[in-house]
């Protein structure tokens, strides 16, 4: 399955694009742009999934630092900063990953 099964490939491109510049990346915006925030929660399940790359039902702070390219491989990668704002924006039982329940409310949040 590819991120494309599930949302727009244009909604994508404009999402990746209003986020180009380094340290301009806001998770809620994001989602709301790239259609995500509309996906019914097993679609939220799906997308979340696909950005799950080592496949441990979490996303951790590696995998977080390179969510853009989970949408387009042509993305630019996290800050620091802004990886370890979103960590802990969806990180909600403080055990430094965030599993699939965890991902569903942030988007849910956005």
């Amino acid at each position: 399955m590819s991120m494309t099964d599930v949302l727009s490939a244009e909604d994508i491109k404009k999402a990746i694009g209003a986020f180009a510049a380094a340290d301009s990346f806001d998770h809620k915006k994001f989602f709301q742009m790239v259609g995500l925030k509309k996906k019914n929660p097993d679609e939220v399940k799906k997308v979340f999934h696909i950005l799950d790359k080592d496949k441990s039902g979490f996303i951790e702070e590696d995998e977080l630092g390179s969510i853009l390219k989970g949408f387009s491989s042509d993305a630019r990668d996290l800050s620091a900063k802004e990886t370890k704002t979103l960590l802990a924006a969806g990180d909600k039982d403080g055990d430094g990953k965030i599993g699939v329940e965890e991902f569903s409310t942030l988007v849910a949040e956005s």
